[in-house]
């Protein structure tokens, strides 16, 4: 049983069934929000980024939401192996203040998150800001009207709001969230962004920090970061409110993203790529556009996901399912980390030599 899937859109199977895959053919990177579930790419991760994109010279676009803004961040450091391996022991062994018997507050779980980021990525800021090829950009989402500041019946309210906007049309909500993307001034992200209400902003050491935090501060779990420096004023939440997989216009980028192909490389829990958080339950928009032609998708296998420890990716909902007992969540999401070591080895394999393979369609 294999653990690895492929999955490319046309211009990028054809690219690969004719000349395989090099680090030169990827312009892009994506990371997607989905919390716990990125812990089983971490070590897919630390294998792209520590060994086989360390010798890259060309320019290369790292896109993220939520923990995929995380992730890409410890991509950008002088040791992206030993940033990323420190994330995955970060997460799985987060611990925040609780009444006994109660879960965690927003404001605790806040508060320790942004303890961990300043300590892990604010001190580096500047290393993150300075990688010679890789360029950082963090995807979050501004609340407007009821939502442009954080209430105990605005939030509830607004994103009610919003669902119903969203389930109209994708281009309602935004009329209750706004794409606000935090980019390193360096490099231009080299693809429009014109299917959603979007602000860009840059990225400097100022807001390095607090543009994570607001990337990964999931509405009701976490307290929204008010006024990023530098950003428009307002609530800012999750990136994946508005991007949960980053669907995007990518086979728009322009020839000379990328030396060689002009690839998306998406490492990914999952086939398919759903636009935002609130589109999960719409199915149809889970499906492949032709923005997603030259992107390729690397995603653990069904089969291999069923036999994880618990039989499944380690989720969010894990932290309820256990409770305080979080020696049995620990030793399962270490177990799943472990396991998805296999994820690394048979890419590391597939793309040995630069010899062609072939893959599947994207969903």
């Amino acid at each position: 049983m294999r653990a690895l899937q492929v999955y490319a859109g046309p211009r990028a199977r054809a690219h690969l069934r004719e000349q395989g895959l090099s680090p030169a053919d990827v312009a892009a990177i994506p990371g997607a929000a989905g919390g716990a579930k990125g812990l089983v790419l971490n070590p897919l991760d630390r294998f792209l980024f520590g060994r086989w994109l360390a010798g890259s010279t060309q320019r290369l676009h790292l896109l993220g939401a939520s923990i995929g803004a995380w992730r890409l961040a410890c991509a950008c450091l002088p040791d992206p192996d030993a940033a990323l391996a420190e994330l995955c022991e970060d997460y799985i062994t987060q611990r925040y203040e609780r009444a006994p018997g109660k879960s965690p507050t927003a404001a605790a779980v806040s508060r320790g998150f942004r303890e961990k980021l300043e300590q892990r990525i604010g001190s580096r800021a500047a290393q993150v800001l300075a990688h010679p090829q890789r360029r950082l950009h963090v995807f979050t989402s501004r609340g407007r009207h009821l939502l442009r500041r954080e209430g105990r019946l605005r939030t509830p309210l607004g994103y009610l709001g919003a669902f119903v906007a969203n389930a109209a049309s994708r281009r309602a909500l935004g009329g209750w969230l706004e794409r606000v993307v935090f980019s390193d001034p360096r490099d231009a992200l080299p693809l429009p962004l014109t299917d959603f209400r979007t602000a860009q902003v840059a990225l400097d050491e100022t807001n390095l920090v607090p543009a994570i935090l607001a990337s990964c501060s999931i509405p009701f779990w976490l307290q929204a970061v008010h006024d990023v420096p530098g950003g428009p004023r307002g609530a800012y939440w999750d990136g994946g409110i508005t991007d949960y997989h980053l669907h995007l216009q990518y086979a728009a980028m322009p020839h000379g993203a990328g030396p060689g192909a002009g690839l998306v490389l998406y490492p990914h829990f999952q086939p398919h790529i759903v636009p935002g958080w609130l589109d999960k339950g719409l199915k149809h928009r889970h499906r492949a556009s032709h923005g997603l032609d030259n992107v390729v998708v690397l995603a653990p296998a069904p089969d291999w996901v069923r036999a994880l420890p618990g039989g499944k990716l380690p989720d969010r909902n894990d932290f309820r399912t256990y409770g305080e007992d979080e020696a049995t969540r620990q030793r399962i999401w270490r177990g799943a980390v472990a396991e998805s070591a296999r994820l690394a080895d048979e890419f590391a394999d597939l793309v040995r030599d630069g010899r062609p393979f072939e893959a599947l369609p994207l969903p």
